[in-house]
């Protein structure tokens, strides 16, 4: 377990060439949220006073082309190149926006949709979704089966202890159809650590980073908390609707 305070590039710097072997990560959304100009959000607060010592949201990843760039290249490098995936998380915004430049360094397979079942908040429609995209590192290793779908269905936390907290399931999805217990799993936007209990649960190693102290904070008590306990103190509930199985459950 390798947790750290950095941002994503001086994180994904200091690991080795070929580290990693799958990628999961749900980037800041600067671009979305600058543009949409939330005010007095329930969640957000001010949004202009992000990462001041008052402000209720964290200093962000500035998502611009040039900082994806490199942020892209450094995931390269560090992912295996015989065991190379890598997923990351977008908005509707960023999609269009970001997506496009996976291509340029990575073998783009598949665009997943997250169906967050409960509605968000709107601008013009209400959200209700995002989206992975899936990629490799240009080797031909294949997922874990072929009969997974690409649409999810986990419900989004409500009311969660870190702000941008996704499920636990959303990660452990990405995790079983790309890892083998053993693998190292890499979360350069590591949050609350959500990522960290899924790559656990399915016997692997974890490397995290995230610009904010208190993110590594809380990641850390979960993470040990998780450990000693077996109990994951900040996602209680599961995430998957009751009596649907997740698609790792079928096998």
């Amino acid at each position: 377990m390798r947790l750290e305070q950095a941002d994503c590039l001086a994180f994904l710097g200091s690991l080795p060439d070929g580290s990693v072997d799958v990628i999961v990560t749900d980037p800041a959304y600067s671009g979305m949220n600058e543009r949409l100009k939330l005010g007095n959000g329930r969640i957000v607060g001010q949004y202009a006073q992000k990462g001041t010592e008052g402000g209720k949201w964290f200093r962000e990843f500035q998502d611009s082309e040039e900082n994806y760039r490199q942020f892209l290249e450094q995931c390269r490098r560090v992912l295996n190149p015989e065991t190379g995936h890598i997923y990351i998380m977008f908005d509707s915004y960023s999609l269009l926006s970001l997506g496009p430049l996976m291509r340029d360094y990575f073998a783009v397979k598949n665009l997943i949709t997250w169906d967050k079942v409960n509605i968000g908040m709107g601008h013009y429609f209400r959200r209700r979704h995002e989206y992975v995209i899936f990629a490799t590192n240009g080797n031909n290793r294949k997922l874990r089966h072929q009969s997974f779908p690409d649409v999810w269905r986990f419900k989004r936390l409500h009311r969660a202890a870190y702000v941008t907290q996704k499920p636990v399931e959303l990660f452990q999805a990405m995790i079983f159809a790309s890892a083998e217990p053993g693998f190292t799993v890499c979360d350069p936007f590591m949050g609350s650590g959500s990522a960290a209990i899924a790559a656990l649960k399915n016997g692997c190693h974890f490397w995290g980073g995230d610009v904010a102290e208190t993110a590594v904070t809380l990641a850390q008590t979960r993470i040990s908390t998780f450990q000693e306990t077996g109990q994951d103190p900040l996602q209680p509930k599961p995430a998957n609707l009751p009596g649907e199985k997740i698609f790792w459950d079928k096998l």
